[in-house]
């Protein structure tokens, strides 16, 4: 598939800010699933700073704006081309081993109910377990959008029994690592078709690593394996470590943040 993006988020500060310091992951890397064939990211009043490549194989850029500033808005912009190959990513450079994934973090800590999850589930095999893994999430906590926060963690989610892609993103990986399955989360964004399903543009899910297939994704919130309608933006321990967007205003009292994101199929 050839899907296109534009990805608007905007800051607003109800005091003028001194400055706005901001690290993104929001430039895609390229493997056999997926190719870049335009891509541009802008930052209103902002200045490039450093870039660099991290150990997970993630494009980090900085960018400042000079202030005083009252509002911020950062726009991506661009297209890429996709291949389904059953969630497996192939040909992704990276330098951190997947035995760092097996630590857990606040909100992908299991608690005892996450733990007697995990052991609840039978696999033939590592693959038939994720995947089994996976549905238990799935089926434990359903997707409600608005029923969670962004510092919702597994266990709380689990306790509710309602969340969005974070919660499963995070739930699955608490799981896996109960398994002995290291698991990290994936923030990206998906194309929302017309087959009725739930789907949120901006999208996150898990990737485990599996002997002799590597990392593969896994996405609780549409009891499935990451497809072309995905675009896999950058990974992370859980949604913090993940964040496309990761920043600080020095001054400027209150924030207020508002998204949107358009996905379109090119093919179409």
């Amino acid at each position: 598939m050839r899907l296109s993006v534009d990805h608007v988020t905007r800051y607003v500060y109800d005091r003028p800010a001194r400055s706005v310091v901001q690290s993104h992951r929001l430039q895609p890397s390229e493997f056999e699933g997926q190719k870049l064939l335009h891509w541009q990211v802008t930052v209103s009043g902002g200045s490039k700073g450093a870039v660099y490549r991290d150990g997970a194989g993630d494009l980090v850029q900085g960018w400042t704006v000079a202030g005083p500033v009252s509002e911020v808005t950062v726009r991506v912009e661009g297209s890429v081309e996709t291949k389904d190959f059953s969630g497996v990513l192939r040909g992704h450079r990276e330098t951190v081993p997947p035995e760092a994934y097996l630590r857990a973090t606040t909100p992908t800590r299991a608690d005892t109910a996450l733990q007697a999850l995990a052991s609840s589930v039978a696999g033939s095999d590592s693959l038939a377990l994720a995947h089994a893994l996976r549905e238990a999430v799935a089926d434990a906590i359903a997707y409600r959008p608005g029923a969670t926060h962004a510092h919702t963690t597994a266990a709380e989610a689990l306790a509710l029994g309602e969340g969005v892609c974070q919660d499963h993103a995070h739930a699955l990986i608490a799981v896996a690592r109960v398994r002995g399955l290291p698991g990290r989360y994936v923030s990206g964004y998906l194309f929302a078709d017309a087959d009725g399903a739930a789907h949120e543009a901006a999208h996150a899910w898990a990737e485990l690593h599996l002997p002799g297939l590597g990392w593969v994704g896994f996405d609780p919130a549409n009891r499935c394996c990451p497809d072309a309608r995905y675009i896999r933006l950058g990974s992370g321990f859980d949604s913090q470590d993940a964040a496309p967007i990761r920043g600080i205003a020095r001054g400027g009292g209150s924030e207020a943040m508002d998204v949107t994101v358009a996905i379109m199929n090119q093919n179409q």
